[in-house]
C-alpha cells in the first residue's frame, strides 16, 4: 500500500511538471512572437534602418550629381550620423558631416565587411539606393549593434528539438527526486494511518505512536484515543459476554433443579398408591418450586431492564427517615425475622430523596435480607440515615478481600454462602436501582469483624 502511494504521488508531480514544460515552452513561443510583431509595429524614424531608407528623401540631382539638402545634414547631426554617397564603381561622389579619414573609395567586400562586422571605430553602417547611386550612413558608438549568423533550419530544429527533450528529462529527473522526498513524507503517515485503520478493522486496538508525525499529528491522536476507546468497549463487552454466559449458565442450573423436582413429584402424584397426605406434600413442593421460579425469572428480567435503561422510574420526592423507619417496621413485622436486632438511628430528618419507592425499597430490603441470612442468628444490625446517606452495618461474619470485586456481580456467592438458598440477584438489583437512580454504592467489610453498605444520592 505505501508503494503504491508512493507511485501515485510521483504520477502526480510528474504530470504536473510535464504540462508547466509545455505550458511555459508554449508561453516563451507566444512572448517572443508578440515582441516580434511589436518590434515590427514599432519601427520609428529613430531606428538606423528606417532612417536610413528615409534618407533618400533628402538627396537631389543637380547637374547630373547627387546632392545633400540642407534638412539632410540637420538630419545626420540631430541622428549623429555621417553620409558618404557613392557610384557605381564605389567611389565617394559626396559626403556629408563624414570624418576626415573616412575611405573614399570602398570595394565591394569592404561594403558587404563593414555593413556586417562594423569597423576598428566601432561604427555601425547602413546602406541605401538612391537613383543609380548608393549612399553609406555611419554612426558611431551607435546604440544599435548589428549580430550576424547563420544557421542550418535541419540543425537547429534537431538542436532545439534535442535540447527539449533533454531539458524535459533534466526536470522530470529532478521532479522525480523531489516528488519522492516529498511522497516519502507525505505518503509514509498516510500508509500508517491505513494500516492503523486496517488493524481496527480487524480489532487490534493497541495505542502506537509515530516519530514523525508532522501535520497529521491531531489525526494520530485521535486515532490512538478511538484506539483506547474501542479497547476500553472490547473489555467491557467481553466482559459483558463473560457474564452473559455465567448468567445464563446459572439460570439454566438454578432452573433445572426446581424443575426437576417438580417433574418428579408430578410423577409420583400419579401414584395410586400415594397418600392424601403425601400428596399434600408434594403439592406444597411443587408450589414452592415454582415460586421459586417464578421470582428468578422475574428478578432476572428487572436486572436486564435496569440494567439496559428499560426501567422506566416513577419518582417523587420522599423523606429518608420515615421511608428507611417503614422499612425496618416491615422486616421486624415478618415472622421469620421477628427475633432478628434490628436498630433504626437518624440524625437528618429533613433529608429527601427523589427516588422511585418501591424500587428504592426493594433495594434497601435486599441488603437488610442479605445480612440477616448471611449471618448467625445472633446479628446486630444498624440502619442509620444521615445527611450524607444511608448506611446497613452489622457485626456478622464479614466478606474476604478476595470476593469484594465480585459481590455485586450476578449469580455471584461469597465463599461463606454455600448453603445459603436464593436467586443470586439480590445484591446485583440493589446496586442497578441505585445506580438507575444516580447514587453510589460504597461497601467496607472485614472477616470476623461485619459489613458495612452506605448508600449515597447525586444532589
Amino acid at each position: 500500500m505505501k508503494w503504491k502511494l508512493t507511485v501515485r504521488y510521483l504520477f502526480s508531480v510528474l504530470s504536473i511538471v510535464f504540462i508547466v514544460v509545455f505550458v511555459n515552452l508554449f508561453v516563451l513561443i507566444g512572448v517572443l512572437y508578440n515582441q516580434q510583431m511589436k518590434s515590427n509595429d514599432n519601427i520609428t524614424a529613430d531606428t538606423g534602418e528606417n532612417f536610413t531608407r528615409q534618407f533618400s528623401r533628402y538627396l537631389s540631382i543637380e547637374n547630373g550629381q547627387p546632392v545633400i539638402s540642407e534638412e539632410g545634414v540637420q538630419a545626420l547631426q540631430e541622428f549623429g550620423g555621417w553620409l558618404q554617397v557613392l557610384d557605381s564603381n564605389g567611389q565617394v561622389i559626396t559626403a556629408a558631416l563624414s570624418p576626415s579619414d573616412a575611405p573614399t573609395h570602398y570595394s565591394p567586400i569592404e561594403l558587404v565587411h563593414i555593413y556586417k562586422y562594423m569597423d576598428d571605430r566601432f561604427t555601425t553602417y547602413y546602406i541605401g539606393q538612391f537613383e543609380e547611386y548608393s549612399y553609406l550612413l555611419g554612426v558611431k558608438d551607435s546604440a544599435e549593434e548589428r549580430i550576424v549568423f547563420m544557421f542550418n533550419v535541419k540543425s537547429f530544429l534537431s538542436y532545439l528539438s534535442k535540447a527539449f527533450v533533454g531539458i524535459t528529462i533534466a526536470d522530470l529527473l529532478i521532479a522525480m527526486l523531489v516528488g519522492l522526498l516529498f511522497s516519502v513524507i507525505i505518503t509514509k503517515p498516510v500508509s500508517y494511518m491505513i494500516d492503523r485503520i486496517s488493524q481496527l478493522k480487524e480489532r487490534n486496538f493497541s495505542t502506537q505512536k509515530m516519530k514523525r508525525q508532522g501535520i497529521f499529528k491531531p489525526v494520530f491522536s485521535n486515532l490512538n484515543s478511538v484506539s483506547e476507546t474501542l479497547q476500553a468497549h472490547e473489555e467491557e463487552r467481553t466482559k459483558l459476554e463473560k457474564m452473559r454466559e455465567e448468567w445464563i449458565s446459572n439460570v439454566s442450573h438454578d432452573l433445572k433443579t426446581p424443575l426437576a423436582s417438580i417433574q418428579g413429584f408430578a410423577e409420583l402424584l400419579r401414584d395410586q398408591d400415594v397418600t392424601e397426605s403425601e400428596r399434600a406434600d408434594y403439592a406444597e413442593i411443587i408450589e414452592r418450586k415454582s415460586r421459586y421460579m417464578k421470582e428468578l425469572l422475574d428478578d432476572f428480567n428487572l436486572t436486564m431492564r435496569l440494567r439496559n435503561q428499560e426501567m422506566p422510574l416513577n419518582r417523587e420526592d420522599t423523606r429518608l427517615e420515615s421511608f428507611v423507619r417503614e422499612i425496618v417496621i416491615d422486616v421486624l413485622n415478618d415472622p421469620k425475622y421477628c427475633d432478628c436486632a434490628i436498630s433504626f438511628n437518624s440524625d437528618a430528618s429533613d433529608l429527601k430523596w427523589n427516588i422511585d419507592r418501591h424500587l428504592m425499597k426493594r433495594a434497601v430490603l435486599n441488603f437488610i435480607n442479605n445480612a440477616i441470612i448471611h449471618n448467625d442468628s445472633d446479628i446486630q444490625i444498624t440502619v442509620s440515615v444521615m445527611a450524607n446517606g444511608l448506611t446497613i452495618e452489622d457485626n456478622g461474619k464479614g466478606i474476604a478481600k478476595s470476593d469484594m470485586n465480585q459481590i455485586f456481580d450476578r449469580y455471584y456467592r461469597g465463599t461463606n454462602t454455600e448453603d445459603i438458598h436464593g436467586t443470586g440477584l439480590g445484591l446485583a438489583i440493589s446496586r442497578d436501582i441505585i445506580e438507575a437512580h444516580g447514587g453510589s454504592i460504597t461497601l467496607t467489610s472485614e472477616i470476623g469483624e461485619g459489613t458495612k453498605v452506605k448508600i449515597r444520592m447525586e444532589e
